[in-house]
């Protein structure tokens, strides 16, 4: 069943590759330009062009303001809004790229950014920020994280925003604890079991072993072994002895210093478990600030995850949020003004600052509200940081998102119930990997 999975979903790219060589510049939709196989054109830099906010609903007010202040700067262009929701923006890029309709700008995360470049459907960007006033003021690292994620090297998006793995924690526990900040794992570990009374339902940590728990398991391991790349040629280092021993340590924790319902959590039942009160730290990222502030104002604290006891921080990549030019958009040079607007200082300040995320743009990052808001803060400090060193998860493999997710998310909860080794998941993960990465590079 999981190899057929993934056979589909080779197909399904296969099929949608086949498709836009024999699309034409007729199969135009009303909220867009038109489909992958068209080659748009410059245009005059002047009407209408369309917008695809990938996270509709959630940030629909904030790309509202930034569209107002766009078009008073720039009265000849006008911008049509269409919110997608993010969890059918995937699919909705397939449809167009197929059947016509895409947009002349989009939301394209780095998550999905390597199946929609590979589909012929997003113009490399390259040149235009080699000659734009964004040149040299976007975060290097962010950058990086596109190039890699786009399977070629190339840029396909110009980033807006990370999110960052964060450690919250309670102060007040830890207080009373009489216990340092877990600012490295050593501190981490030894925090998790000092906090920990099970007697009176108290744990030091809440563990995540439901949906979403792959990407979170990596980070610790990686974090922890201060393996600094996910490939060693062309074999994954997820299987590494120095990443079992981590993985080892880590999944421990299940039952013996976080709850036993950890091994189902998904990041909503883990947040609202932590926003509870009865347990010391929370590994998520920032964007759970929010929920956190509501339940636990003044009592607790968020970091970027821990490093190793010499200071050293190893963290996977987080999925890098940016917008994509599409080449069939037949008005480019107008679509290229709202790319550059949108990355520019001010709008990707007021973006950042509405969604708690840390600015791609270097000079947003020094803003008031970052170096006033301590998590946001050290999140972004810590991925500009020298000693940081980010491990780039192969998000331009096709089969990325069901090796990492419907694959092995039921293989995790195996490993926290003691139904599979660490060694033994990790060998299975790595197999599946190293499969992977041969057939993409035997077709690339």
């Amino acid at each position: 069943m999981k190899s057929s999975i993934r056979r589909s979903r080779r197909a399904a790219i296969a099929v949608a590759l086949g498709s836009v060589l024999v699309l034409t510049a007729t199969a135009c939709g009303d909220d867009g330009s038109g489909s992958a196989g068209d080659k748009g054109g410059e245009g005059s830099g002047k009407g209408t062009i369309t917008f695809w906010d990938n996270n509709g609903g959630v940030r629909t007010d904030v790309w509202k303001e930034i569209i107002a202040d766009f078009e008073k700067q720039n009265p000849d262009i006008k911008v049509k809004y269409v919110g997608v929701p993010a969890a059918s923006v995937q699919s909705k890029y397939d449809t167009a790229i197929q059947g016509g309709g895409l947009p002349d700008v989009g939301g394209v995360g780095t998550a999905m950014l390597a199946e929609i470049a590979a589909q012929g459907a997003l113009e490399p960007l390259d040149s235009r920020l080699a000659k734009s006033a964004l040149n040299g003021k976007l975060n290097e690292k962010f950058l990086d994280s596109v190039k890699s994620a786009g399977g070629d090297g190339k840029t396909y998006s110009v980033p807006t925003s990370a999110n960052n793995g964060t450690l919250w924690y309670r102060t007040d526990l830890f207080s009373a604890a009489e216990l340092d900040p877990p600012t490295t794992w050593t501190k981490f570990y030894a925090a998790a079991g000092k906090l920990t009374d099970q007697a009176k339902n108290r744990f030091g940590y809440t563990i995540r072993g439901g949906e979403g728990s792959i990407a979170q398991a990596l980070d610790a391991m990686y974090g922890q072994s201060g393996i600094t790349s996910f490939w060693n040629g062309d074999r994954t280092t997820v299987n590494d002895p120095e990443n079992v021993a981590a993985l080892e340590k880590y999944v421990g924790l299940y039952k013996k210093d976080t709850p036993s319902a950890d091994v189902n959590n998904d990041f909503t039942k883990m947040v609202a478990q932590w926003d509870s009160g009865t347990i010391g730290m929370l590994s998520h990222n920032l964007g759970s600030y929010a929920d956190h502030e509501k339940a636990l104002s003044g009592k607790f604290k968020g970091i970027p995850n821990p490093t190793l006891d010499d200071g050293t921080r190893v963290q996977v990549s987080n999925p890098v949020d940016g917008l994509g030019l599409f080449k069939s958009g037949k008005n480019k040079a107008a679509a290229w003004k709202f790319v550059e607007f949108a990355a520019s200082h001010e709008a990707d300040s007021k973006w950042n600052e509405s969604a708690g995320q840390v600015p791609a743009n270097n000079e947003a990052a020094q803003d008031a509200w970052v170096q006033a808001s301590e998590p946001t803060k050290l999140a972004a400090e810590a991925l500009n940081g020298a000693s940081t060193k980010i491990v780039q998860l192969p998000y331009y493999l096709p089969d990325w998102n069901t090796i990492s997710k419907a694959d092995n998310e039921p293989n995790f909860q195996k490993v926290l119930l003691g139904k599979m080794t660490a060694k033994e998941f990790l060998d299975t993960l790595a197999d599946q990997l190293d499969k992977a990465q041969a057939d993409w590079k035997a077709h690339h």
